[in-house]
Parts: structure tokens; sequence; C-alpha cells
């Protein structure tokens, strides 16, 4: 039985966190962006770098690995021990949660720097979107709606 309800709480830990993970490539829009004025510049790319976006460090990656690790940390010793051991596991738990879902929404990304054509240089940062490849020298437009900036092809 509790080697079932450990089972069940991992395997809903692991779906929480990887539902939590969203896209920050050009190409994607959140609900409020979609129908939204968006103002657009033109430019060129002057330069190009890959970067790291870390990943989400939201409560639902610790408190999931809470529960889990309280749960198998209570599978073990009886009575008093068993209690200790679930407070251990829980902290355990809640720390490797954490960490596991900012690596799992860890995403590749690259930072263009763009020559606008009113002279200001900018550096957008954003998710690589598959198949999608800028290049030094190409134009660009610069989409931009509520706060948020994006360069597309």
């Amino acid at each position: 039985m509790r080697k079932t309800a450990v089972f069940l709480s991992l395997a809903l830990a692991a779906l929480a966190v990887g539902g939590c993970a969203s896209k920050l490539s050009g190409d994607t829009y959140t609900r409020e962006e979609a129908r939204a004025v968006q103002i657009v510049r033109m430019g060129t790319i002057t330069a190009l770098r890959p970067v790291r976006i870390e990943g989400t460090k939201t409560p639902i990656g610790t408190g999931a690995g809470a529960v889990v690790g309280g749960i198998g940390g209570s599978t073990i010793g009886s009575g008093r021990g068993s209690a200790v051991a679930a407070v251990i596991g829980a902290v355990a738990g809640g720390l490797l949660g954490a960490a596991t879902e900012e690596g799992m929404t860890r995403t590749q990304g690259v930072e263009i720097t763009v020559r606008e054509d009113d002279g200001t240089m900018r550096a957008y940062v954003q998710e690589v979107a598959e198949g999608e490849v800028f290049r030094v020298g190409e134009r660009v437009r610069i989409l931009s709606v509520n706060g948020n900036s994006r360069v597309a092809h």
C-alpha cells in the first residue's frame, strides 16, 4: 500500500513540474498578448550569442518533492522514528523537488543584438525555436506588446 502511495506521489509530482514549463520562443504568445496591437520595428542583427535561460522556481516543485519525500520517509521505522524520518524526507524532498523543477524547465536561448533602423542598439533574449535560425546581417522584425518583445523573421 505504501509503495503504491509513494509511486503515485512521484507520478503526480512529475506531471505537476512538467506542466509548469512555458515557451519563451519568438513564436509563442500569452493569451493576453493574442489579438493585442503590437509595435513593429525593423533592424539588422549585429551579433548572436547562445545563452541558457534558467528554469522556473515555483512552490509546486518544492511542495511536490516535500510530499513525496515525507511519504517516503514515513515508511522508514515506526512510531517516533517514522515521524522523524518523514520530516527529514519532506525537507530533502522539497529541496530535490525545487532543483528538479528548475532543471526540467531550463532551456537553451539566444541573445540577439539588433541595430534598429533608428540607430538604436538593443539586445533581445528568447528561447531557440525548433528550426529557427538567425544570422548576423539578417533583417528582422522586432514585435513589442505589453512590455514583451520578440525577434522574428
